[in-house]
């Protein structure tokens, strides 16, 4: 069996073993693939592997030997599924690798914004606190977590998982989600009342038509003032240009974001220039160990395909 790799950098730019997956079969890979080279390089494969490669259906179309597509992430939306339907191709995808590593980040965005231990370290490198007439100094104000609302839209493994940590701080933790369901320690509410009541929103549902946008000029102004926003999940949940106007106007007190509509982003962004953002690459679910666990949960899938028997099939 033929399997290609047509951008496996993401996943493993030299730091992962592919054993997992070279044993099913010959693997060529690549670290990346452009538009215009995938047919090319797909010609003669039975598999292929991608994180963020587009396969359309004209691609696909040009791909008849194709029988097993294995998206090496969890999003599936680079793929034609109708086409791959239509083609006979089996799409698997990979869930629930990461949720421990996004719900840190998670956190490191929200200490980051309270605590701003950058902000401090740096002042003091700069030989502020050797000048200091006084043995403490803090350039912003300190923020404390215990007894703060944390709202989350979705709690599935992820915010889940957010919660347990949100609850591990001190704080109250309330939760929208499409289909509410009893969870220990969280208050399910309606999307108005986290919008109104939380101090901290954080953002772990799927993207879908109802939840694009999400973050948008009317509901910031349903919110607190110095509310922060926390996005790991799908930069298109919230209307990028809204939110920068509000951190400019200081309707929203910060916001970290590792997602964002557009990736890479073009240098217009406006939440590239907007005050008290923290954004990162896309980076949350990206630690060694959530990187090694998704590796071979793509190789198990492949094997289960193989096997006659394929698991987290999305067509």
């Amino acid at each position: 069996m033929n399997i290609v790799i047509l951008d496996g950098y993401t996943l493993n730019p030299g730091d992962q073993d592919w054993a997992p997956i070279e044993k099913l079969g010959n693997v060529t890979i690549y670290d990346r693939s452009a538009a215009g080279e995938i047919v090319e390089r797909a010609g003669n494969a039975d598999v292929l592997l991608v994180n963020k490669v587009v396969l359309s259906a004209e691609t696909l179309a040009q791909l008849p030997q194709v029988k097993y597509i294995g998206v090496m992430a969890t999003g599936f939306n680079n793929i034609d599924i109708e086409a791959a339907r239509k083609h006979g191709i089996t799409v698997t995808n990979v869930k629930a690798y990461g949720p421990a590593s996004v719900a840190q980040q998670t956190f490191a965005f929200l200490l980051a914004i309270v605590n701003r231990v950058e902000t401090h370290s740096q002042s003091v490198l700069s030989g502020e606190w050797v000048a200091s007439p006084d043995f403490c100094y803090w350039k912003t104000p300190l923020t404390e977590l215990a007894g703060k609302t944390m709202g989350l839209i979705g709690l599935g493994d992820i915010g889940s998982q957010v919660a347990k940590i949100a609850l591990a701080f001190g704080m109250k933790v309330i939760a929208y989600r499409k289909h509410p369901a009893p969870a220990g320690g969280i208050e399910t509410v309606s999307l108005d009342d986290i919008f109104t009541r939380s101090d901290v929103i954080s953002l772990h549902c799927p993207l879908t038509d109802e939840t694009r946008e999400i973050i948008n000029r009317n509901s910031i102004a349903q919110m607190q003032p110095g509310a922060i926003i926390l996005n790991t999940g799908r930069g298109p949940l919230i209307h990028e240009a809204d939110l920068a106007e509000a951190l400019r106007s200081g309707a929203i007190a910060a916001a970290g974001l590792d997602v964002l509509s557009v990736e890479p982003p073009k240098a217009d962004n406006p939440l590239l220039s907007a005050p008290n953002c923290i954004i990162t690459p896309h980076v949350a679910w990206a630690t060694f160990e959530a990187r090694k666990r998704l590796l071979q949960m793509v190789a198990d899938n492949l094997a289960s395909f193989q096997n006659g028997d394929p698991r987290n099939v999305v067509s």
